[in-house]
């Protein structure tokens, strides 16, 4: 009989259960970590677009054919991700948090481009909010923005002022 066999087998399945416990761990800092960068990179991204189009006005003068060409060409050179629409989320994800420490790490690209279609500021700002505190999923970020949850809030507390 090997030494395996030989010890006891609640102790192996203890060995089992803590080596899967740290590769799963590992693999949710990973994930944690590449979706961080991917959501940072793309508010560098909206803001390098940003720049290049005013160059210094307050606003562009052709931005629409800026981002059919960026996105052709970027497409061309890096692949995927780079379609129009995403370019234009990129670019309203920096106007609309022009400081990137205002969004947190808790959120994926997916939760961004639901809270950045929000033009209220304060209805965006309570979405983040709400969002990052009450750990919602992207679809329940859209079921409550559906429902109106901030207007009811409001409605309901009588603090906002829109």
């Amino acid at each position: 009989m090997n030494k395996i066999e030989q010890s006891n087998s609640s102790d192996y399945n203890l060995l089992i259960k803590q080596i899967s416990s740290a590769v799963s761990a590992a693999k949710r800092q990973v994930a944690t970590t590449i979706n961080n960068t991917l959501v940072e990179t793309y508010w560098n991204i909206g803001k390098y677009i940003v720049d290049f189009e005013q160059q210094g006005n307050v606003r562009a003068k052709y931005g629409e054919q800026l981002l059919v060409k960026l996105s052709k060409d970027l497409t061309a050179s890096l692949g995927k991700g780079f379609s129009k629409s995403n370019l234009f989320n990129m670019r309203l994800f920096y106007t609309r948090f022009p400081i990137f420490q205002t969004v947190s790490g808790k959120l994926s690209w997916s939760h961004v481009i639901e809270i950045v279609s929000v033009d209220n500021e304060l209805e965006r700002n309570f979405y983040l909010a709400e969002t990052v505190n009450e750990n919602w999923s992207v679809r329940m970020l859209k079921q409550q923005k559906e429902r109106g949850l901030f207007y009811a809030t409001c409605y309901t507390n009588s603090i906002c002022l829109i």
